[in-house]
């Protein structure tokens, strides 16, 4: 065939394919069979088509046979597509005015199809353009968006910045985790990757006009070169495919958006690559037909052999991607069994012509890559819009091919007989089983061994006779009665007992009754009238059983039994050496010729028009599975490529299979130096247009860092000179002035020259907010209690020895008691870290150092009870703080631990604040400060045991508030009222969204099950009627939510802190943890 013929060809292929999406799209009928029937009876009229389809949708015929498959008649069409997924806004055909909808239906088609004859630009490609605009459009947005999402880069670019080789990931630009779960997957195959990264354009387009594909390919091309480049060499942990994505955009023109379908954009893709690998074929070819490597290396080809309307006939048909049906099949075996054979094939087989029809596929030529599309989405003609379909499917890391080959025909041929018949036999044998497993007749059915047991035991059984009356306590009176008894036996009983009961003293009374027992009234004895017979078993038995009938029945029965348990035994193991018979029917060596290693797994989570995707890659060099999700790029393992792939696990499910012939390496071999023979790596892989480009984009990423550290240094610098200036401006307060001085004052000098020169050689340290006391009354008066008391005891112990021996030994006190607390198991409502800094030290063991001038700072409290005592004492202690030289104490080191502190009290006012709230259930001001409060005791935590609180407690209310917001919000927007929907959506986008990368990125169970939950919520309204606006609106938002990206980009400021009294904080956080200090058991 010319390349003219081929041209031309392929422009019939896809005219016919654009027909079929757009029939497809108007009528919402997905069956290609009864699609191409009517673009047959219509000769390519499309509104006599919809028409056709119209009529057929109203009488529901049943299909005819010969109109099954046209292969035939069809010409050879090298794509095999699931197509498209038809719009949700499909027009309902099932109305009674025909006439007019066939009329409107008419009109779209007819401005369609002009549109496509002025333009050139299919439906499928319009709709392509609509979700690339829509990315870009979004990715424009985010620049504008508040500090409330989640969307913006980080503005730290070390947060940005790749750690060693990792794998780069791609920014998702919005609604393009498609792109991203693509592209990462092709990438990745080393040999599309140098195909990419070393090709360059044709030299005659430099010189020629550039036809529309030209103009559409090539850039293209260019920029997928420049975004390999940096995935190769970049320095930057992700980097933005913007730019290819602008030229998809760019390609076609259109306002409407979605998410795109991953097999139409693969599709898409590799038939541009093709287009542009095959100009620069043209153009190197010499006399020979010129080679594309994209179809060698992603196209192979089938043998169609099939019988219709009686006559044979064979086609050999190229394909790309290779479709599937999921629903039905437990396997990917079983997909392949069901996709290469369609109808009935018997006459296939047979000399004789029938009228059956049917066709088997016998795959000739397999691509180096072989990719599986998996249709998940099913049209829902009754809700007019489609749905996914989680069923489980199993596939394999190895898979053989060897049984789907045309040269193995006659032999799978044979196996496959083979297999019909043992699966007719294993039938038949289940149903022998079924039988002795549910034994009986009537709607509950026992194990037969069981019946025959329960029978023996019956048998076996020895009666134990006993009259019901002896269980009732004949002392008590009966109900309704007073002072009256029932006789203990009737007479009835009486005249039933043995002569030598009756005989005797005992039986005086009843032979002669007083006067009171002739005149009694009669007593009603619903029991003892109406009761069994005295004989009854107290447990099921036989009432006569000899022990000859006993011993030939028992005989019997352990016979039967033995036979039933024998005969199940026999059914179960030929059931399971038929199984195994099947599972080993393609296991002989020459059916394991031709094996493909599973490469890629495209993974989609959600529903039918809204969801996100990821991939997981296999990486030969680190043998394991790694997972692509945007931004980030993780190791991952089998187990959990299992969990999120096969399906029937929350939404999530594999929807492409990329397998590779893992007996051409070179597919994942990594390129050689020729001269060195070392492995390329890095920049060395790049041609040097590229290492180019890498390098300018590295030195900008160099640059923003370089600016970044300058703004930090700056930053810094201008903190400590604020800094230093208050620290002036509180020493020159307290030398010219008489109100309280600073604590770390020197004390009064009368030499005046000792005082000056003390302050030359030390600048005074401002100590903490809550080491100031500048009044009795602030925060501080517990501390400044516990001083006083310490001294006291001081005094009282020691009351003839001088103030620094005194000090001394108040400072021992109050350390040993301070050591005491430290040392105790509380529970969490008595933390004593929070009355006081030293127990805080002491469990985080701080220098002693640290701890001695702390406990310095408390005794040289100027506000301290005015008895001489304590002023002697508070003159030794600030003394001695002036004399501690700059070696003696590290004051930076002094600084960070009282940061430390610091930090830790706000921890605790926030968590403390957002337990509050949320035991008041104001849960959307709680969640804030539970959201802060995490992150902060997570990085307090990292540096040591007690430094923070109980992550466990913290994460748990952080979850829990998330999950009432979700609520909330979902019970809003089940309202339908205008205002409530923007409120709940408010709350969704402003505070739950965000969030949800904090719950993903430790990859808790619990939290993961969590954001499952609140996704499920909102997932469940698709398969619901609701009106169009909310439909809209929920389309728009679940993006979004499902999103599952664990980048935290930006967020809201931290919620400004309440200030509290030691004495108020403890009492406060006392309370709060006493009510929710334990953390319940969470139920799913």
């Amino acid at each position: 065939m010319t390349v003219e013929q081929n041209v031309l060809q392929q422009h019939s292929q896809k005219h016919q394919q654009t027909l079929l999406n757009q029939l497809r799209e108007v009528t919402g009928t997905t069956d290609v069979q009864l699609l191409q029937q009517a673009l047959q009876v219509s000769n390519g009229d499309l509104a006599e088509a919809v028409a056709f389809l119209t009529e057929k949708n109203a009488k529901v015929p049943q299909q005819d046979e010969t109109t099954y498959y046209q292969t035939s008649q069809v010409a050879s069409d090298r794509y095999i597509s699931v197509g498209s997924q038809a719009d949700t806004n499909v027009i309902d055909l099932t109305g009674d005015d025909k006439d007019d909808l066939q009329r409107a239906i008419a009109l779209s088609l007819e401005e369609s199809s002009r549109a496509f004859r002025e333009t050139g630009i299919t439906d499928e490609e319009q709709a392509i353009s609509r979700v690339l605009e829509a990315s870009i459009a979004e990715n424009k947005a985010s620049l504008k968006r508040t500090h409330t999402e989640v969307w913006s880069d980080s503005p730290n670019p070390y947060d940005r910045k790749r750690v060693d080789t990792c794998s780069v990931g791609l920014k998702n630009v919005g609604n393009t985790c498609w792109f991203s779960a693509v592209i990462q997957s092709l990438f990745n195959l080393l040999e599309f990757q140098r195909l990419v990264l070393n090709y360059s354009p044709p030299a005659q387009v430099h010189d020629l006009p550039r036809t529309q594909k030209e103009h559409r390919n090539l850039p293209f091309m260019q920029e997928l070169r420049n975004l390999f480049s940096l995935m190769v060499g970049s320095k930057r942990k992700y980097v933005d495919p913007s730019r290819a994505v602008e030229i998809l955009k760019d390609a076609f023109k259109s306002s409407e958006a979605q998410q795109q379908d991953v097999s139409e954009f693969t599709h898409k893709l590799l038939d541009w690559l093709e287009d542009a690998f095959q100009m620069k074929a043209e153009e190197d070819r010499e006399g020979e037909k010129p080679k594309n490597p994209m179809v060698e290396l992603f196209y192979g080809r089938f043998l169609a052999v099939g019988v219709l309307e009686g006559k044979k006939f064979e086609n050999t048909e190229m394909f790309g991607q290779y479709p599937l049906q999921v629903n039905g099949f437990k396997d990917l075996h079983e997909c392949l069994e069901a996709a290469m054979i369609e109808g009935e094939i018997e006459s296939l087989h047979s000399a004789e012509n029938s009228a059956r029809s049917g066709q088997e596929h016998w795959f000739t030529e397999l691509p180096p890559v072989l990719t599986f599309e998996l249709s998940r989405f099913e049209f829902n003609q009754a809700l007019g819009r489609p749905e996914k379909i989680h069923n489980k499917l199993e596939f394999p890391s190895m898979l053989y091919m060897d049984r789907y080959m045309d040269r193995n025909r006659e032999t799978t041929r044979i196996k496959r007989e083979e297999i019909r018949r043992l699966k007719e036999h294993l039938t038949l044998l289940q149903q022998r089983l079924e039988r002795y497993l549910s034994y009986g007749s009537g709607p509950k059915r026992f194990p037969l061994a069981d019946v025959l047991q329960y029978a023996m035991e019956f048998a076996s059984s020895k009666p134990v006779c006993t009259s019901p009356v002896e269980d009732i306590d004949t002392s008590a009176p009966p109900g309704g009665t007073t002072g009256q008894q029932l006789p203990t036996q009737s007479t009835t009983e009486q005249d039933s007992l043995p002569a030598a009961e009756s005989s005797g003293p005992a039986s005086a009374p009843t032979t002669a009754p007083t006067a009171a027992q002739q005149h009694r009234i009669p007593i009603h004895k619903p029991f003892t009238q109406s009761r069994l017979p005295p004989d009854l078993p107290m447990h099921p038995a036989p009432r006569h059983i000899s022990d000859e009938e006993l011993r030939v029945l028992e005989g019997c029965l352990h016979r039967w039994r033995s036979e039933v348990e024998n005969d199940t035994r026999d059914l179960q193991g030929s059931i399971n050496r038929i199984h195994r018979t099947v599972e080993l029917m393609y296991s002989d060596k020459s059916m394991m010729q031709v094996p493909y290693r599973l490469h890629a797994v495209l993974v989609h989570e959600g529903q039918a028009n809204a969801g996100h995707y990821w991939a997981y890659i296999y990486d030969p060099h680190q043998r394991c599975w790694m997972k692509y999700n945007d931004i980030s790029v993780t190791k991952s393992s089998w187990e959990e490529l299992v969990r999120d792939s096969f399906g029937g696990y929350r939404n999530a499910s594999a929807y492409c299979l990329m397998y590779i012939n893992d007996k051409k390496p070179f597919l994942i071999e990594e390129e050689f130096d020729k001269e060195t023979g070392q492995i390329l790596s890095g920049m060395d892989k790049l041609p040097p247009d590229l290492k180019q480009y890498v390098k300018g984009d590295n030195e900008m990423f160099e640059k923003e860092i370089l600016e970044w550290d300058t703004l930090q240094a700056r930053k810094a610098q201008q903190e400590k000179q604020a800094l230093a200036a208050a620290l002036a401006a509180a020493a020159a307060s307290s030398t010219s002035s008489p109100q309280p001085m600073s604590i770390e004052s020197s004390p009064p000098d009368n030499s005046g020259q000792g005082h000056e020169s003390q302050q030359t050689q030390q600048t005074p340290q401002q100590d903490p907010e809550y080491m100031e006391q500048p009044s009795p009354t602030n925060d501080s008066k517990q501390l400044q209690e516990d001083t006083e008391r310490a001294i006291s005891r001081a005094v009282s112990e020691q009351e003839a020895r001088s103030p620094e021996a005194l000090l001394n030994a108040a400072i021992k006190l109050e350390y040993a008691r301070l050591l005491r607390f430290a040392q105790e198991d509380t529970p969490p409502e008595n933390d004593y870290r929070i009355q006081h800094i030293i127990v805080y030290f002491i469990q985080n063991q701080a220098p002693k150092k640290i701890l001695e001038r702390t406990l310095l700072t408390q005794f040289a409290d100027r506000n301290l009870a005015f008895d001489e005592r304590c002023k002697s004492i508070m003159n030794v202690a600030r003394a001695k703080l002036d004399l501690i030289k700059p070696e003696e104490v590290n004051m930076d080191e002094y600084e960070m631990w009282h940061q430390a502190y610091r930090n830790f009290r706000e921890t605790t006012i926030s968590m403390m604040t957002g337990l509050e709230l949320f035991q008041k259930t104001n849960y959307i001001d709680a969640l804030m400060y539970l959201i802060y409060a995490y992150q902060y005791n997570k990085e307090l935590l990292s540096k040591g045991l007690y430094r923070g609180h109980d992550e466990e407690l913290l994460g748990h209310y952080r979850r829990q508030c998330m999950l009432k917001l979700n609520e909330q919000a979902a019970a809003m927007f089940e309202s339908g009222e205008e205002a409530e929907v923007n409120t709940g959506l408010g709350i969704m986008n402003e505070l739950v969204v965000p969030c949800i990368p904090l719950l993903l990125i430790h990859d808790t169970e619990r939290d993961l099950l969590a954001v499952e939950d609140m996704r499920n919520r909102w997932c469940s309204y698709l398969g619901q009627e609701m009106e169009s606006n909310l439909q809209e609106r929920l389309t728009d938002f679940l993006p979004k939510l499902l999103d599952c990206s664990t980048e935290i980009k930006s967020f809201h400021d931290p919620p400004k802190l309440p200030t509290f009294s030691i004495l108020e904080l403890s009492e406060r956080f006392s309370l709060v943890m006493a009510a929710m200090g334990r953390v319940p058991t969470e139920g799913r």
